[in-house]
């Protein structure tokens, strides 16, 4: 699809619902320690963001199996990059903090080291786009608006609350 200015806003749209889900799907760590692939009783899920695999979201969601297949795949070939990625952006952070830090400041160097964070999270991101457009492909057009629905009752919900995430909305919250 050619960008132009007419189409922009439903691009940015359908972006920002894609990365609304993947936030959703990669939920934090629950305060008293149990991570999202951890139930409160030390039961390992094992989703570890594939909202897919949740039981629950994929029958409301009319998931097939074959699907879900689809979408294992496109999520183990995405992610040793996408961790790799990550991994750079980090290592880029690190790198920037001391800058800021110095008792005296190149600004020419710090300017220098924001664009390369600036560019290895926009490298992070953009892989991540093309995973989630990759998920959202597998999707028929019905189920692609089932999730949107999901994803934006469970944000109405969740306003100012922790973020578990659709997938995990229907668990009991964890106790502090």
């Amino acid at each position: 699809m050619l960008l132009t200015r007419k189409n922009r806003p439903s691009l940015v749209i359908l972006l920002a619902s894609l990365l609304c889900l993947a936030a959703a799907a990669v939920p934090a760590v629950a305060q008293d320690g149990h991570g999202p692939d951890q139930a409160p009783n030390g039961e390992h899920h094992g989703n570890h963001g594939r909202w897919w695999d949740n039981p629950h979201v994929a029958q409301k969601v009319g998931l097939t199996d074959a699907q879900k297949q689809q979408m294992d795949g496109i999520f183990e070939r995405d992610r040793p990059q996408l961790k790799e990625l990550n991994a750079t952006l980090k290592k880029e952070e690190a790198t920037l903090h001391p800058l800021l830090q110095a008792d005296t400041l190149d600004e020419q160097r710090v300017l220098r080291q924001i664009d390369t964070v600036a560019q290895a999270r926009a490298n992070l991101e953009k892989a991540n786009a093309r995973m989630l457009f990759g998920l959202r492909k597998v999707l028929t057009p019905e189920q692609w608006k089932k999730l949107q629905e999901m994803a934006r009752e469970w944000h109405e919900r969740h306003r100012g609350q922790d973020h578990r995430g659709p997938d995990q909305a229907h668990s009991a919250p964890q106790k502090q």
